[in-house]
């Protein structure tokens, strides 16, 4: 991934692996949380699904193409989405669904093979 302050691999990419703190996608390996969209990858700060921000959900909304679907990968335990954060995600026309981590990357990799409009915050696990 690039440098600090903006890191990110510029496409989508399967997600090979993931554990250890952090995953691997694209001949890469990343310590730590991703956003992954359809026009690209981003490390983020969060390491709870508590701790998702304006700035990656602003992210997901702006993003081109846009996302209609929105996969929150929440670590070990599936998080339940605030009706707020649902209620904005809704009127921008993203659908949102919180799993664990690693249901998140099998339902991340499944629809960017069959080109959907798909992205996914995901929580690095242990």
């Amino acid at each position: 991934m690039s440098d600090a302050g903006d890191r990110h691999l510029p496409r989508p990419a399967l997600i090979e692996s993931y554990g250890d703190g952090g995953f691997r996608f694209g001949d890469l390996s990343h310590r730590g949380s991703v956003l992954c969209l359809p026009n690209g990858i981003w490390a983020i700060p969060p390491t709870t699904a508590d701790a998702i921000g304006e700035a990656e959900i602003d992210r997901v909304i702006a993003a081109e193409p846009p996302v209609e679907y929105l996969l929150i990968g929440a670590g070990m335990v599936p998080w339940p989405v605030p009706e707020p954060l649902r209620a904005r995600l809704r009127q921008h026309g993203i659908v949102v669904e919180s799993m664990t981590t690693g249901a998140a990357v099998r339902t991340w990799n499944l629809l960017l093979v069959e080109r959907r409009r798909v992205g996914a915050v995901l929580i690095a696990v242990d």
